[in-house]
């Protein structure tokens, strides 16, 4: 692994050390089965959890397949889930519904990622608008980017984070969770690695996306992003936001006009035809399309890896 991705590491554990101060560790705790119960609340957090888990664990997941995570709304089944669940691993004011579900249900068991990820504002517009309009820069500079596992290095702070969590709340599998997130630390600095020979020589730095859901990614690897939409992706923009980013794609020579398998592509197609460019899928990885999916969060990653360098001309 990366020196530098070490040593954002060792922050991590710091920060989950001080997360857990007082918590205290149990040896065991969970389903009849002996398994410890963990709820995530959207794929990216069950990613982790399921792969550090392992067979220590059983996860379930508040956001479907195929579910657009930022629309969920909770059935009374998964508040139960919630409210039984030995560790709640979710992500602070990215979805309410979990917000809320956590604050009256499970106080002691819900773990926020949000604090390792050590989530900045990116200038993207985080909030819906009415009529599409755009948010007032101000709003921008302070709205906070919630998009984290799209940067594997901030990625891998949270993996860190959820080990040591659950080698607290299961100190008797903690041997288990700590060599499986190992393991998967390894990857996950792979694919940085990956990312930044990937795109390292690129002919173009600018892509433009239907969701500004990719401003850490672009952020590391030294490209520059341009959203259609804000934080929900389904919203249709503004003529005028249209115009600009028509405007960006003649000006910067942009090739492909990028867009997510669980929204509609329609404004993308339309931009696309209307300036002559191509159009393609660039994940946002927040859920997988099908319950049967082969995908998992690393290939999805390096299949957006490979959208980038085609789009940009990355050698």
């Amino acid at each position: 692994m990366r020196s530098g991705l070490r040593a954002v590491l060792a922050g991590a554990t710091a920060l989950a050390a001080l997360t857990l101060a007082g918590c205290g560790g149990s040896s065991s705790g969970g389903s009849g089965n002996g398994k410890l119960d963990v709820v995530a609340s959207f794929y990216p957090l069950e990613f982790i959890a399921r792969t550090v888990g392992g067979d220590a664990v059983n996860v379930t997941t508040l956001t479907a397949p195929g579910v657009e995570p930022h629309d969920l709304e909770l059935t009374p089944k998964q508040v139960g889930s919630i409210a039984e669940a030995k560790l709640v691993v979710y992500e602070k004011d990215l979805q309410p519904a979990v917000d809320e579900a956590v604050a009256q249900n499970a106080k002691d068991a819900g773990f926020d990622v949000a604090p390792a990820a050590q989530l900045e504002a990116t200038g993207a517009d985080f909030e819906e608008h009415e009529d599409g309009a755009a948010a007032p820069a101000a709003h921008k500079d302070q709205a906070l980017d919630p998009h984290f596992w799209l940067d594997p290095v901030r990625y891998a702070q949270v993996v860190k984070a959820v080990e040591e969590r659950l080698a607290s709340v299961d100190s008797a599998n903690a041997d288990g969770y700590h060599a499986r997130a190992k393991t998967l630390l390894d990857q996950v600095g792979a694919l940085d690695t990956e990312f930044r020979t990937g795109l390292a020589n690129c002919k173009l730095t600018t892509f433009v996306t239907s969701h500004e859901a990719f401003a850490y990614l672009a952020k590391r690897y030294g490209l520059t992003m341009v959203g259609i939409a804000g934080f929900t992706p389904d919203a249709e923009p503004a003529p005028a936001r249209i115009k600009e980013v028509q405007d960006i794609v003649k000006a910067q020579h942009v090739t492909t006009i990028f867009y997510e398998e669980l929204v509609s592509p329609k404004v993308a197609e339309t931009i696309a035809n209307d300036v002559g460019v191509k159009t393609a899928v660039l994940s946002p990885i927040e859920g997988l399309s099908d319950a049967n999916s082969k995908e998992t969060y690393l290939t999805l990653m390096r299949e957006n890896l490979q959208e980038l360098k085609k789009a940009n001309s990355c050698s």
